[in-house]
């Protein structure tokens, strides 16, 4: 691994401001390899799951991934561009710029639940800012990791883009390299861990962490509608998605209509569970058994639980398919109400006012996400000013992730930083401030040794500050 960064440096070294077309020339490989192999990474990003639904892969993975290389593609020429800004009066006639420069070396450790998304958007941003890439995706997706890693074989060299696998010490391994910026996307947990690693060597770290996002069902709201797009959103990849929403917030005379609405959503959106093709697995017993901890966990301490199976099948823990389930009458003595869920599973919390909707997403850590579903301008202007979260979707969910000119990141325990688009490419540069003086300069007439002169000057300079 040693050997790999100290290539992929030296090929920097050689090459530390790719022009354009050389940039554009890697862009036109990643694509035509994305295109090349669609099908196989569907299949091993499905064996590694158990089943993966391949049209969510599709969606989420493949076609977000290929939006953002023709979104940099499209940009990239302008993006690279110097420029201009304004030079403070006094002193003129010099003039400032800056200039976008590549780091170096970055490292991209990515995680299991959008492995194919979730390793190639952030290196689109770090190939078009100019850098070279070592990518460490998650040893819970071997399938896909090891085939990753051979496709990018085919038209990188290892130099300029590649995959390093392997288990937790290699990770460790990995973040402890000082690299020029490393960027980690998972749970808190782990995030901290890569932080204090990549500290050792003042790297700059970019963290895409996760949290408990909320979606507030406001008092106005269309309660069927919004009950369907928060079961789609929360059952897109059975739940392990970072900006899924986590539990609901919603008026406590609305719950019975919410409750109702959602299970027929979920019929209206899975028919059937167990053998159906759209339904995505819990990716390992391990998360499965987890979650089935959760929902015992808050039912032992007082929480209703209704349990979503449209087509009443019976469960095979071998496939490891979750029947969606609503919890309510939860509270936060629950593990399920402190730990990011990750899965099929819904607390639904009561409010009595839009005061006590904020207040409650306020005590608690910053989200990922925030979602509102309502149409009162007030309340909306509210939950946007009052609340502080990585990201907001309103009347709907997890799209403003797909927004290639909004930034995606977090905000404190939910994420350090923000990447996608114009926002990754500066993400993964050095802004060169560049200062250019005139010949017919006057600093000099603040040059030592001072006096009377100088005090007039600076009279003067600050009048037209």
């Amino acid at each position: 691994m040693k050997t790999l960064f100290d290539q992929q440096r030296a090929a920097f070294a050689q090459d530390s401001f790719p022009d354009l077309a050389a940039r554009l020339d890697r862009f036109a490989r990643l694509n035509a390899l994305m295109e090349k192999h669609e099908e196989r990474m569907a299949q091993a990003i499905s064996a590694d799951f158990g089943h993966r639904s391949r049209h969510e892969t599709l969606i989420a993975e493949s076609f977000i991934t290929l939006s953002d290389i023709a979104h940099t593609q499209k940009h990239l020429k302008r993006w690279m561009k110097p420029r201009r800004v304004a030079t403070a009066m006094h002193f003129l006639p010099g003039s400032s710029r800056i200039i976008p420069q590549p780091l170096g070396v970055v490292g991209i450790i990515s995680p299991w639940n959008y492995p194919l998304q979730l390793a190639i958007v952030p290196a689109v941003a770090a190939l078009a800012a100019g850098n070279r890439v070592m990518i460490k995706p998650s040893e819970l997706t071997p399938r896909f990791s090891d085939l990753l890693g051979e496709i990018l074989a085919e038209r990188f060299a290892r130099d300029e883009c590649a995959v390093v696998t392997g288990d937790a010490d290699v990770a460790r391994e990995f973040s402890s390299l000082p690299f020029d910026h490393l960027f980690f996307t998972g749970s808190t947990a782990v995030g901290r861990h890569v932080a204090v690693a990549a500290g050792a060597n003042l790297t700059p770290v970019t963290l895409e962490l996760g949290g408990k996002s909320p979606a507030i069902v406001g008092a106005d709201a269309d309660i069927p509608a919004a009950a369907k797009k928060i079961a789609s959103g929360k059952l897109l990849n059975a739940g392990q998605t970072c900006i899924a929403p986590d539990y609901v917030l919603l008026p406590h005379a609305s719950f019975d209509a919410f409750a109702h609405a959602y299970a027929e959503a979920v019929a209206q959106l899975y028919p059937t569970l167990e053998n159906n093709p759209d339904y995505t697995s819990i990716v390992n017993p391990r998360h499965y058994a987890r979650l089935q901890g959760l929902i015992a966990d808050a039912r032992g301490k007082g929480a209703r639980f209704f349990e979503v199976n449209p087509a009443g099948e019976a469960a095979d823990p071998q496939t490891r398919k979750l029947r969606p389930t609503i919890l309510s009458q939860v509270n936060d003595s629950m593990s399920v109400m402190q730990e990011e869920i990750f899965g099929p599973v819904l607390p639904v919390v009561g409010y009595d006012s839009m005061d006590a909707a904020i207040a409650y997403v306020n005590a608690r850590p910053r989200p990922l996400a925030l979602y509102y579903f309502g149409h009162n301008a007030a309340d909306t202007q509210r939950v946007l000013r009052e609340t502080t979260s990585g990201g907001v979707t309103l009347n709907d969910t997890l799209l403003h992730l797909a927004q290639a000119n909004l930034p995606f990141g977090g905000v404190g325990p939910s994420g350090s930083g923000a990447y996608h688009g114009d926002y990754g490419f500066k993400l993964f540069s050095k802004e060169k401030p560049v200062f250019s003086q005139s010949r017919f300069s006057g600093s000099a007439l603040l040059f030592p040794p001072y006096g009377k002169f100088t005090e007039t000057m600076l009279y003067w300079m600050k009048k037209i500050l």
